[in-house]
C-alpha cells in the first residue's frame, strides 16, 4: 500500500533501487561460491580439529616424539584461499602454524604456503605445490638437508568426515620415502 501513496516515480525509482541491489546482492554470492577445487580441498580438511602428532627418530628428531594441540582450516578470501591455523606441544617442543592453499587455475595445481615456529626457529615460505592422487591430497615440495636439495611429501590420506591423516615424509636417496611425521586428526 505505501507504493500507492508514492508518486509513480518514486516507484519507479525505489523498484529500479531495489534491482539494483538485488545484482549486487547475486554477484556477491556468486563470487563467494568457491571454485569446485577449493570445494573438494574444503570439503577434506575444512573445520575444528584436534591433532595428535608423532615423530619418528630421525636426524630431524634422535629422540622421536610426540604433540598434541588443535588447528581450524576454514575458506577464506571469498572462497579462494583455505586458511588453516594451529598449535601443539609435547615432548617434541611447541608448534604454531600457519597453512594458506589456493587453486592456482592457469596452473592446473594447488599453492601451498607454510608459516612454522617451532623450537625458537620461525620462517614463512611457499612450500611446494599439492594436487589429488585419487583420494589422497598430497604436497610435494624440496628442502636442504645436509646442503642438498632433497624431496619431501606431505600426504593428507584417510580423509573421512571425522578424520584425517597427514604424513610428512623424505625421499631416500633410493627414491623411497620415508615417515618423518604423522599427524592424526579428529573433528572437535
Amino acid at each position: 500500500m505505501l507504493f500507492s501513496l508514492l508518486p509513480e516515480t518514486s516507484t519507479s525509482k525505489l523498484i529500479a533501487e531495489q534491482d539494483v541491489i538485488q545484482q549486487a546482492m547475486n554477484a556477491t554470492q556468486r563470487s563467494w561460491q568457491p571454485s569446485p577445487e577449493m570445494s573438494r580441498l574444503a570439503q577434506a580438511l575444512a573445520g575444528d580439529w584436534s591433532n595428535s602428532e608423532v615423530m619418528e627418530r630421525s636426524e630431524f628428531f634422535p629422540s622421536g616424539g610426540e604433540r598434541h594441540g588443535s588447528s581450524k582450516c576454514q575458506l577464506d578470501t571469498g572462497g579462494t584461499t583455505l586458511i588453516c591455523q594451529g598449535e601443539s606441544d609435547g615432548a617434541a617442543g611447541m608448534l604454531n602454524h600457519l597453512i594458506v592453499m589456493w587453486w592456482d587455475d592457469r596452473a592446473k595445481i594447488y599453492g601451498f604456503f607454510a608459516c612454522f615456529k617451532e623450537n625458537g626457529d620461525s620462517g614463512c615460505k611457499v612450500r611446494g605445490t599439492a594436487h589429488w592422487e585419487g583420494d589422497v591430497f598430497v604436497n610435494d615440495y624440496t628442502e636442504e638437508v645436509d646442503g642438498k636439495p632433497t624431496k619431501f611429501r606431505d600426504s593428507f590420506v584417510e580423509i573421512t568426515p571425522k578424520s584425517h591423516t597427514l604424513i610428512a615424509a623424505m625421499q631416500l636417496r633410493d627414491g623411497r620415502l620415508r615417515t618423518l611425521i604423522t599427524t592424526k586428526s579428529t573433528r572437535r
